[in-house]
């Protein structure tokens, strides 16, 4: 099945199956999708929950993402939903495209697919209100579905699950007057480059505790711009494996839809440097 028509029957599946959250929580408060489908910022889960639901409602988001350098590109089609915004469950299917490097190698695969499952739980806290930050749990099982290619370069599995802790905040007129939201969290994971290429390595093969972090300037209700930071584990010999940053431009016009546009430096991926990459995500909540 193509992404266009997966995205249709899951925009299909939320409409007809959740209670959609007519108030809810204030517009760009559920974030984005990440590219393991969590919500949050573009590479990095945040602590809030996909959609605009509140208690006793749900909320849900379908979403597509393409990440493209020079050498490579990354395709990423999700679907998220949430309960009374406390309880996340999600789903991305991730598509990595080998590019040069697999024209240039003669590899086996020209690309290399990953599914994502993830649960994400609000522990306490609120990311407006209250003396406590919004905190949350998030668990993420990965299953590599081209293995061939990790397995030659060191991968010692296909299939792993992590962790991370999120906590958000949203400062109203923390800076200079305009909202500041800061994101911070804690990643336990030994994925090469989020998985797609295997888990663990003949280098390192245990779970690494990783940082990942966020800050926002919401300019008004429909415009915010930031960046992000995440660390990445360094498993495999045959290639380094960078630490991942951006620069995004969100844009919520309504809280239908959110549109984020990014400049990312990924660095060193499977042995091919300066992988700089343009960034783009289209999401639907309800």
């Amino acid at each position: 099945m193509q992404y266009s028509q997966w995205l249709g029957v899951a925009l299909f599946s939320l409409c007809s199956g959740l209670a959609v959250a007519d108030q809810g929580r204030l517009l760009a408060t559920g974030g984005a999708s990440s590219l393991e489908g969590a919500a949050g910022g573009g590479i990095t889960p945040w602590a809030v929950l996909s959609g605009y639901g509140e208690r006793g409602e749900w909320g849900g988001d379908v979403f597509a993402t393409r990440v493209e350098t020079a050498d490579y590109r990354l395709d990423v089609a999700g679907v998220a939903a949430s309960f009374d915004n406390r309880v996340e469950v999600s789903y991305a299917r991730q598509r990595f495209d080998l590019g040069n490097l697999a024209r240039g190698l003669k590899l086996p695969q020209n690309s290399l697919s990953q599914d994502v499952f993830g649960v994400k739980v609000r522990l306490f806290g609120d990311l407006i209100y209250g003396q406590l930050p919004q905190l949350s749990l998030g668990v993420q099982h990965k299953r590599q579905k081209d293995f061939l290619i990790p397995s030659l370069v060191g991968a010692r599995r296909s299939a792993d699950t992590e962790g991370y802790l999120s906590a958000s905040r949203l400062i109203l007129g923390g800076a200079f007057g305009y909202n500041l939201l800061l994101n911070g969290g804690l990643r336990y994971s030994r994925a090469n480059e989020l998985g797609l290429l295997g888990f663990g390595g003949d280098r390192r093969d245990q779970h690494s505790l990783l940082k990942e972090g966020s800050a926002a300037v919401l300019f008004d209700r429909h415009w915010a711009l930031g960046i992000e930071y995440r660390e990445k584990p360094d498993n495999l010999s045959f290639a380094g494996e960078s630490d991942w940053a951006d620069l995004f431009l969100g844009y919520f016009p309504n809280k239908h839809l959110a549109v984020v546009l990014a400049y990312a430096r990924l660095g060193e991926i499977a042995s091919l440097d300066n992988q700089n990459a343009a960034y783009l995500s289209v999401q639907g909540s309800f």
